[in-house]
C-alpha cells in the first residue's frame, strides 16, 4: 500500500509530529514546582500558565526539528521502527515542517516574554537557551542527540531548567527542595528518551547518530533506565527526609509499575512491544507527577 493511501488528515498528522507521548516530559515539571510553590506559600497560577504553555510549546517545537533535521541526515528512514515521522512519510514537506518548527518556537519565545514581569531579564536567557538547544538536539553543527548529549540536554533543561523556573517565577528564589524535584522530574524524563533511542539503535548507528546506546551498548541502557527510576524515586523521599510531610511518599506506590517497566526494557524485542513502552513510560512520568504534586499539596502546611 502507497503512502499516499495511507496518508491521515491533516489534523492527524500534526497531532502525530507534536509526538503526544513526549509532552509528559513538558507538564511534569511545571506542575510538580508548581505543588511545590502551592506548598510553600508561593503560588501565582498566571505564572505558572505561562510556563506551562513555554514548555508545550518549546517541547512541541523540539519535535518538529526532530522531524526535520532527521529527516535531513538520513536517521529517519523506511527502515526506522519507530512511529511514523512526518516529513520521512512523505506527508509533510522538509520547508513546510522547517517553517512550522520555527512558527512554534516563534510562539514559544512570545509565551516567554510574558514570564519578565515575573522574573526579570535573566528569564530571557533561559528562553533563548531553551530555543537554541531545542534546534541543537538533532540540528547544527554539533547536534546534541547526534553526538550522546541529548540525555544531558533533557535532564537539565526538562529537570532543573524546568522546574527551578517554574519555582523561581511564583517564590523569587530557587530551594534545595526545588533542585531535588527537579532531579527526579528530570531522571524519568530521560527515560523517555533511553526507550526511544533503545528501539532505534541500529538504524542510529548505521545514520551515524551516536546515542548512548550506540556508542556503550543496550546494557549501558538497561543501566541507565534503572538509574533513572531510582533517582526519581529518591527524590520525595529526601524531601520526606528534609521535614515534608508523609504524604510526599506518593509517588512511591509506582515502584511496582516501574519494575515492569525495566523488566520489559530488557525483555522486549519487537517493535510493538518497544513502542508501547515508550508511550508507558511517558505515562509513568505523568503519574509520578500527579502523585508528587498531590503529595505536596496534601501536606501543605497550615
Amino acid at each position: 500500500m502507497s503512502n499516499a493511501a495511507e496518508k491521515p488528515s491533516v489534523l492527524k498528522i500534526w497531532i502525530l509530529a507534536s509526538r503526544p507521548r513526549t509532552l509528559p516530559a513538558a507538564v511534569a515539571p511545571v506542575m510538580v514546582a508548581s505543588a511545590l510553590a502551592w506548598h510553600d506559600g508561593a503560588f501565582h497560577w498566571p505564572a505558572a500558565l505561562a510556563c506551562l504553555l513555554f514548555a508545550l510549546f518549546i517541547q512541541i517545537g523540539t519535535n518538529f526539528a526532530n522531524d526535520y533535521y532527521d529527516y535531513v541526515k538520513g536517521a529517519d528512514t523506511a527502515e526506522r521502527v519507530g512511529p511514523r515521522r512526518a516529513v520521512a512519510m512523505g506527508w509533510v514537506s522538509p520547508r513546510t515542517m522547517r517553517a512550522a518548527m520555527w512558527i512554534v518556537f516563534g510562539v514559544a519565545f512570545g509565551c516567554g516574554l510574558t514570564l519578565l514581569r515575573f522574573g526579570g531579564w535573566p528569564l530571557l536567557a533561559i528562553g533563548v537557551a531553551s530555543v537554541i538547544c531545542g534546534i541543537a538536539y538533532t540540528g547544527g553543527p554539533y547536534p546534541l542527540g547526534y553526538n550522546g548529549l541529548g540525555d544531558v540536554f533533557v535532564f537539565v533543561f526538562f529537570g532543573f531548567v524546568a522546574v527551578g523556573a517554574t519555582y523561581f517565577v511564583q517564590a523569587a528564589t530557587v530551594t534545595a527542595a526545588a533542585w531535588v524535584v527537579g532531579a527526579g522530574v528530570g531522571a524519568l524524563a530521560v527515560n523517555i528518551l533511553v526507550v526511544n533511542n533503545y528501539r532505534d539503535a541500529e538504524t542510529d548507528a548505521r545514520a551515524g547518530k551516536r546515542t548512548l546506546v550506540v556508542r556503550f551498548g543496550r546494557g549501558f541502557s538497561r543501566a541507565q533506565f534503572a538509574c533513572g527510576l531510582l533517582v526519581a524515586f529518591a527524590a520525595p523521599v529526601v524531601l520526606c527526609a528534609r521535614g515534608y510531610s508523609l504524604w510526599t511518599l506518593l509517588p512511591l506506590a509506582l515502584a511496582p509499575m516501574a519494575w515492569t517497566h525495566a523488566r520489559r526494557l530488557r525483555t522486549g524485542k519487537t517493535p510493538p512491544e518497544q513502542i508501547a513502552l515508550l508511550g508507558d513510560t511517558g505515562k509513568l512520568l505523568a503519574l509520578y507527577a500527579v502523585l508528587f504534586s498531590a503529595g505536596l499539596l496534601l501536606g501543605t502546611r497550615t
